[in-house]
This record gives structure tokens, sequence and C-alpha cells, in this order.
């Protein structure tokens, strides 16, 4: 891949988005990738994930951040999550920002603020 990588607060969903399609386009995978195949790719992905976390303490679990190495492993499955998410917004046409806002714009009116007592 010949982008440059950008961090978090420079990077678009477009350009994310970007870099699986080229991924994928490269290794000629469409075929494979269909949005049954992609849903439980991220479904293995996010048990991979959830491993890392499986006996911790809610304690443990925080202090996760603190430790080199975990913190790799983590990131490493978190960004095999992302890219499943990013393959199947690119199969189904999915604009995320869009899609993203109207959703917490829907979760904000089901779950509101509480009022302060």
């Amino acid at each position: 891949m010949t982008s440059s990588p950008r961090r978090d607060d420079v990077a678009t969903v477009d350009e994310l988005k970007a870099i699986v399609h080229q991924f994928v386009d490269e290794r000629n995978w469409h075929e494979f990738h269909q949005p049954k195949n992609l849903v439980m790719s991220l479904a293995i992905e996010t048990a991979e994930l959830m491993e890392h976390f499986q006996w911790l303490t809610p304690d443990e679990s925080a202090r996760v951040k603190d430790d080199e190495q975990k913190l790799h492993d983590v990131g490493e499955e978190v960004a095999d999550c992302l890219a499943y998410l990013l393959a199947i917004a690119n199969k189904l046409d999915i604009d995320l920002s869009t899609t993203l806002r109207a959703k917490m714009i829907r979760n904000a009116i089901k779950y509101p603020v509480p009022d302060d007592e």
C-alpha cells in the first residue's frame, strides 16, 4: 500500500475504506467478501478481541493501556475488527459517517441525558 500513514485526527473514513478496498483488490478477494462472510469474520475477530479481556477484572482491563505489549495485541484485534467493518461498508455501500450520526441521534432520543436532581 502506497499511502502514507495518517493519524486519527486527520485520516478520513473514506481513506480508511480505500485502504481496505485496495488490500482486497490487490488479492482479488472480492468474490469471498460477501456480506455473510464479512459479518462472520467480524464476529470471529470480535471474539479474538474478547479473549484479551476474558479473565481480567474491570480494573485489570482498564490497565491494559499501560502494558505496551498487551496494548499492541489488543490494537491488532481492534484493527482487524475495524477492517471488517470497513469492508462491510464497502460491500454494502454504507456511508458510515451519515449512518453513525443518524444512529447517535436515535440513541440520544432513546437514552436521554438524565436531568440533574
